[in-house]
């Protein structure tokens, strides 16, 4: 008597592992928009600015650059719309 109860204790937690809980499938849309794009390089000759990008209106955390010092251009992180920009000329 008691194996009769394991055995159908095991069969109903396979099931239940096999069946996924019976939860819904969550499709996370963010994460399987994996394509990549090329922009153009701009040209920094003569051109001197720097993008600095926000988390939010505090101004506390950086979350990316954009950077063109008169020769060279360099970017990383992302873009958002809370941003201080610096502008200068080269000599």
């Amino acid at each position: 008597m008691q194996a009769g109860r394991f055995i159908s204790g095991a069969l109903l937690a396979v099931g239940l592992m096999l069946a996924g809980c019976g939860g819904p499938v969550v499709e996370d849309t963010e994460a399987q928009d994996l394509t990549s794009r090329e922009d153009s390089i701009p040209n920094c000759d003569g051109v001197y600015y720097e993008h600095t990008y926000y988390s939010d209106a505090t101004y506390t955390t950086i979350v990316g650059t954009r950077d063109c010092d008169c020769l060279n251009w360099a970017t990383w992180g992302r873009t958002t719309a809370f941003r201080q920009s610096y502008f200068g000329t080269c000599r």
